[in-house]
């Protein structure tokens, strides 16, 4: 079954979930320590994540042209009015809270390299062990997160679910676009441009600025488009050479 790993992900999310639930309520002051040390550790994986680029530009040009079409599309409006939506349905005691939740937690669920290498896996060889890999990753996460800002995380399933299951489902298409070489280089700039969202989230986390990482999501598409485009890197440089200053 194709979407074996991705739901197996996505029911891992929600018990780490419910598994939270049972501690949230320790002390504010506890929780504020805890979301703290989730802020660092956070940065720390989306600086080590970014660091693995070898094509530096290929980072730069996708996170500034994607900031500009996430800008345009205003993603970020667009998902915490969801969270929005569904905290009114939910009922929270505190405004913000499950949209905080919901937002931060998808991000951090969706962005990087296990979530693409695993889709990929399981579409193209219907092997499920890297999602079941992250599945475990992201019910502890799940939990940690239950634990600070509350069940809200539990909505997080549903975008995870349908992102890995759009790749899995469309993984031969998606391979029969890119050379073995490419494949291994799309890995590769996604996981770093990926680093950057990733390490701006722990930023927000950390209240010492505030991303709309939502905006910067786009990022990820052009990377792959950038990829597709290598193999015609010249002629695009000989197209580029005929403009004049």
């Amino acid at each position: 079954m194709v979407l074996l790993g991705t739901l197996v992900n996505g029911l891992a999310i929600a018990l780490g979930t419910l598994f939270g639930l049972i501690f949230t309520k320790i002390p504010e002051s506890t929780k504020t320590t805890v979301l703290q040390a989730m802020g660092l550790a956070v940065v720390l994986l989306g600086i080590k994540m970014g660091l693995q680029s070898n094509h530096i530009l290929i980072v730069i040009i996708s996170l500034a042209l994607g900031g500009v079409i996430g800008e345009s599309l205003k993603l970020d409006d667009h998902l915490n009015n969801l969270g929005a939506w569904i905290e009114k349905r939910a009922g929270a005691k505190r405004e913000g809270s499950v949209a905080k939740a919901f937002v931060t937690a998808t991000l951090v669920f969706v962005i990087g390299a296990l979530s693409v290498v695993g889709a990929l896996d399981s579409g193209l060889r219907l092997d499920h062990e890297v999602l079941y890999t992250k599945a475990l990753i992201d019910a502890f996460i799940s939990m940690i997160f239950t634990t600070t800002m509350g069940f809200g995380v539990i909505f997080s399933a549903v975008p995870v679910v349908l992102y890995q299951g759009t790749i899995a489902l469309m993984a031969t298409q998606i391979q029969s676009l890119f050379s073995p070489d490419q494949l291994q280089v799309l890995i590769t700039e996604l996981t770093a441009t990926g680093g950057i969202l990733i390490c701006a989230i722990g930023l927000n986390l950390l209240k010492i600025i505030h991303v709309k990482v939502l905006n910067l999501l786009p990022s990820l598409v052009v990377a792959g488009v950038l990829i597709y485009l290598l193999p015609y890197k010249n002629t695009i440089l000989d197209f580029f050479s005929f403009i004049p200053l």
